[in-house]
């Protein structure tokens, strides 16, 4: 039976780089429960996995980063984050978090003892001024600077800037431009 990781992996490379079926598996058929379920079962030779109607709006539900030092990390963060009108939500003994990012020591529960290592981490700014203030927060107090606040050339109007927290994480800071939602989340179904 496959692992998570090795579904997980074989559905992103299938779904979203066009890639061939990665572990030699048949191409999949799904099999619905009925109109009024909102799930199906989509089989692999071998084994099944249900599937559910996702609502995507905000795409990540946590992020986790274990750090080594963490008093170090908490001064960056609070500065940082402050700056994009994200406050501290609360610490604990081996941890703080803010939003939909925590973070912990190495010797909590939480990061079976080993580190992240290192993640690109973007957090959305209101304008251009809040990517300013993000840039300057972060150098004074510990980030290093990795980018210094610019138009980028993803697409007109991307003003990000990018520095590395006190673990090496490449943390970013991006305003898009006047810009629109075309709707507060998206459905989809599969």
């Amino acid at each position: 039976m496959p692992t998570l990781s090795q579904v997980q992996a074989a559905h992103w490379k299938l779904k979203f780089r066009g890639g061939s079926h990665a572990i030699g598996w048949p191409t999949p058929v799904a099999h619905s429960k009925g109109p009024a379920s909102g799930s199906s079962t989509t089989c692999k030779a071998r084994w099944c996995m249900e599937t559910q109607t996702l609502h995507r709006g905000r795409l990540i539900d946590h992020l986790r980063l274990v750090v080594k030092d963490l008093a170090a990390s908490q001064r960056f963060y609070t500065a940082a984050l402050a700056a994009l009108d994200i406050p501290i939500g609360g610490t604990g003994e081996g941890y703080f978090w803010a939003d939909e990012l925590f973070v912990t020591v190495i010797d909590s529960p939480a990061a079976l003892g080993a580190l992240t290592g290192r993640h690109h981490l973007a957090f959305q700014a209101q304008d251009r001024a809040m990517v300013d203030r993000f840039y300057q927060a972060a150098l004074a107090h510990g980030g290093q600077d990795n980018g210094a606040p610019g138009e980028r050339i993803y697409h007109p109007g991307y003003y990000a800037a990018f520095v590395l927290d006190p673990d090496g994480n490449n943390i970013e800071a991006v305003y898009h431009g006047e810009a629109k939602r075309s709707a507060e989340s998206v459905e989809i179904r599969f």
